[in-house]
């Protein structure tokens, strides 16, 4: 594909928006960015662009800018039903995201390793990254913060990319078939951009849709969408399972692959049910790139956790304190509880409420938490529903702080973080929600 002097647009001075930037740049392009906040001009951002030679506008999308354009390159963030988007289409530039264009770019699928899912993506992108970084040179990119194009604009010699791909990255990705594609799992979320349930699955089933008999689509068993979905493929399936008999397999607490024992579970570094299938989907993307099941094991043990997924910070006074704050749904909450069995745990909960059902939040923490200490604008609703269903053990906590605090003079097993709501009403984001609540429990 030829970029030399060729108008492209890209929509949005995000981190994407820059990445794309920086690669298109350098490859001659004459790149327009068309930026709608016009609280970003003159930001860090913006200087970098200067310095690219890039032109830039804030404040609006114009025509100027849109019509004579190639093609555009678009933040995956913005709505489906926004104004730019049927101007666009009005004006005959096609739009799409930058996973869709660095595949066409590129046009070698084998290059390719998406994660996908609703809960555990970024953890699997990292450990199939840390497994591959063995023999390949296969770093982390997509969603989980860099795309795709940066990388290649910085080591064009990649061997594969290992690509965490969020459903608004998957909806403005049309043709798009990678040679490896894990979905972990799917729960409700991002309804309000795809519309429905239906149309969140759809939009990440997409890339699973497109892909060949020489690909591999890599399932969660134990999910009824990717059971469903597998039945529908063209692709090589393969399945993981905690449950049941798969390609991916558990048998006596040990993954086994296609009856190759891999990885005894008390040897991972990560813990709960649910981080066993991210080893077992990342184990499955290794198998098919040739690597070793020793290396396998070997990479595994050292693997590191995400920041903010049930990440352990410190045990102090026989209390281990972990933060899950990445945990912004029920859903996801519900996997962490689940992930300490046998053990006492003191669930700090609340924040912005998603006003999702909590019915099975409030039936998992029956059967698993001693204690919950509630904090942030959704308190009452999450009391109220869990008095429902019989769970009288609640705290109210004015600041995380307090409900650290709380948690630790009960003595517990475990401390979890794991709010099930967005982060917002207290802090800028779950990032920083996890932050705080390590710093403070390293301080005490």
């Amino acid at each position: 594909m030829e970029l030399k002097n060729k108008k492209i647009l890209i929509l949005g001075l995000s981190v994407t928006g820059l990445g794309v930037a920086k690669f298109l740049c350098g490859k001659g392009a004459d790149c327009f960015i068309s930026e709608f906040d016009k609280k970003k001009e003159n930001s860090q951002e913006h200087k970098v662009i200067q310095d690219l030679g890039a032109k830039i506008e804030f404040g609006g999308h114009s025509l100027d800018f849109i019509q004579g354009s190639e093609f555009a390159i678009i933040s995956p963030s913005i709505p489906q039903n926004a104004p730019v988007l049927k101007l666009m289409a009005e004006n005959n530039v096609e739009y799409m995201s930058d996973i869709e264009f660095i595949s066409r770019y590129l046009n070698d699928n084998k290059k390719f390793a998406v994660i996908t899912g609703t809960n555990g993506k970024t953890t699997t992108t990292m450990l199939v990254s840390h497994i591959l970084s063995a023999k390949l040179k296969a770093p982390v990119c997509g969603n989980i913060g860099i795309s795709p194009l940066e990388v290649l604009y910085n080591d064009p010699q990649t061997d594969c990319f290992v690509c965490e791909m969020s459903s608004y990255q998957a909806h403005y990705s049309n043709t798009f078939a990678p040679h490896i594609a894990i979905f972990c799992n799917l729960t409700p979320d991002h309804i309000s951009f795809h519309g429905s349930v239906n149309e969140y699955f759809e939009a990440k089933a997409k890339i699973f849709r497109a892909q060949t008999k020489n690909d591999y689509a890599i399932l969660n068993a134990d999910d009824s969408y990717c059971a469903k979905l597998g039945e529908e493929l063209n692709s090589n399936v393969i399945y993981f399972s905690t449950r049941k008999s798969a390609d991916v397999e558990l048998k006596d607490n040990k993954i086994y692959f296609k009856g190759e024992y891999i990885i005894d579970v008390s040897e991972l570094p990560i813990v709960g049910e649910h981080n066993v299938q991210n080893v077992m989907s990342a184990v499955a993307a290794a198998k098919i790139l040739g690597i070793e099941n020793e290396v396998i094991k070997a990479q595994i043990k050292t693997f590191k956790a995400a920041p903010h997924r049930c990440e352990f910070i410190a045990e102090k006074e026989n209390v281990k304190f972990y933060n899950d704050s990445k945990a912004t749904n029920p859903e996801a909450t519900i996997v962490a509880l689940r992930a300490f069995p046998n053990q006492k745990v003191v669930l700090i909960a609340g924040g912005r409420d998603k006003n999702t059902s909590l019915d099975e939040f409030c039936e998992v923490v029956k059967e698993n938490i001693a204690q919950v200490v509630l904090i942030g604008e959704a308190t009452e609703r999450f009391e109220s529903e869990l008095k429902k269903f019989g769970y009288n053990k609640i705290v109210y906590a004015k600041t995380l702080n307090e409900a650290i605090n709380i948690s630790a003079d009960m003595k517990p097993d475990v401390v979890l973080l794991s709010p099930a709501c967005a982060s917002f009403d207290m802090f800028k984001s779950f990032e920083d929600r996890g932050e705080k609540f390590r710093e403070y429990v390293l301080s005490r």
